[in-house]
């Protein structure tokens, strides 16, 4: 990718800096612990780094500040009132099939299901959820080569809005079945990334994000946390550890120097981190950048099945038999 993309020169600096993000997010801890807050809350409480979030809504273009305002104001519908006569659920899977079905044909592009974790609660948070249902929805690729820009930075805003309408309507529909069901979507208090790897969307690339067969990272999640009985998904895998120790792309494309080509232990567990006070600012800086998925391989339309077949071949050749 030889596109120019903005310099990480800042025209903004804390006057009184916070906490590392990196310190907050546990680079380096052996012991596992939940996930603190740090940025890009639902505004339920005030964060460390709410200041540069601050900033960066009061910085944005109107247009694209007023459809934040809009998609958060639209989550209020998150929760409601739950049907007095509850439909019984005799067979789990058959109803799985069922919301997947109104989640595709509502939009969705990828849906899958999986066990509530505590993994995806920030630590002080609690959940009464037994299930969880993960929506992807992917953005459209020639418009996020526009990265960096309005053009783009629009189009997420947009999905954003877009893939919350469906777990929105997913979730009522569940109550209207008798069952207790909140949608979550953008800016919200819930950790998407490691439900959506657990239900089987994808697997954790280097640059952070979810990367799934169909859709690479370019795309949105949303979730579902519901009570009603469903058969659930596994974790897959496709490949992206395989591609990612090797690649260099979205590590050479980072103007923030914020992807590493090594995993690291965060809290307790080791695996790929981006740098967060190196990304953020950047992020901040660029609209809500995007570099990252838009070089990625994986994200070219079409790319991502033949890639995941190749590189699990070659992991099978590679083994002694």
């Amino acid at each position: 990718m030889n596109k120019p993309f903005p310099t990480p020169n800042y025209h903004f600096s804390y006057r009184n800096p916070p906490v590392s993000g990196n310190t907050i997010n546990g680079l380096g801890e052996t012991s596992p612990r939940r996930a603190r807050q740090i940025f890009h809350g639902s505004g339920a409480r005030k964060l460390e780094w709410f200041a540069l979030e601050k900033f960066f809504g009061l910085t944005m273009p109107l247009h694209i500040f007023m459809r934040n305002v809009l998609n958060r104001w639209e989550l209020r519908k998150a929760d409601g009132p739950i049907a007095r006569k509850r439909t019984t659920v005799p067979d789990p899977e058959e109803m799985s099939r069922k919301l997947k079905a109104i989640a595709t044909q509502t939009g969705a592009g990828a849906v899958g299901i999986t066990p509530m974790s505590e993994d995806a609660l920030f630590e002080g948070q609690t959940a009464d959820y037994k299930t969880a249902i993960v929506i992807a929805l992917p953005q459209d690729y020639e418009t996020m080569k526009a990265v960096t820009t309005v053009k783009a930075a629009a189009e997420t805003v947009d999905t954003y809005r877009d893939v919350s309408r469906i777990v929105m309507a997913l979730a009522a529909h569940i109550r209207s079945l008798g069952w207790r069901a909140r949608a979550y979507g953008e800016s919200s208090d819930l950790l998407h990334i490691p439900l959506a790897i657990n239900a089987g969307i994808g697997q954790l690339g280097k640059h952070g994000s979810v990367i799934g067969t169909e859709f690479g990272s370019n795309f949105r999640l949303a979730t579902v946390l519901t009570d009603i009985p469903l058969a659930t998904d596994s974790s897959v895998d496709i490949g992206v550890d395989d591609l990612c120790l090797s690649c260099q792309r979205c590590t050479i494309d980072c103007p923030a120097d914020a992807i590493s080509d090594q995993q690291h232990l965060v809290r307790g567990k080791k695996k790929w981190y981006v740098d967060f006070d190196r990304c953020v600012m950047y992020f901040v800086k660029t609209l809500g950048c995007g570099i990252c998925i838009e070089v990625c391989p994986w994200s070219r339309p079409g790319r991502g099945p033949s890639l995941s077949q190749t590189l699990l071949a070659k992991r099978t050749n590679r083994v002694p038999t």
